[in-house]
């Protein structure tokens, strides 16, 4: 993107979201207010372990998701997962005060 826009061309897009969140996406905007990053790494560390104990550590093999397939949403990517579970982005004018 910087290249094109260096070269003066256009690019193909409309948002970029950049994700910066201490920590990543486990220290995210969800934090509790003053929030120290010692606190941080603590909760970051716990929540890690909480998954590591975990059963069933990946969604595709919860039963719960395998039978919610099964049963109701059909393949996974098909007409109806898609429309219940995806997020669709509309561009709408710019808003201004």
């Amino acid at each position: 993107m910087r290249q094109a826009r260096r070269e003066g061309k256009e690019t193909p897009y409309h948002f970029i979201e950049v994700m910066a969140c201490p920590g990543g996406c486990i220290g995210g905007g969800g934090q509790p207010y003053g929030v120290d990053n010692e606190r941080r790494r603590q909760r970051i560390a716990g929540l890690y372990q909480d998954d590591r104990d975990q059963a069933v550590r990946c969604s595709h093999e919860n039963p719960e998701v395998v039978r919610l397939y099964r049963d109701f949403l059909g393949q996974p990517n098909g007409t109806k997962a898609h429309e219940l579970l995806h997020t669709r982005y509309t561009a709408r004018p710019l808003y201004k005060r």
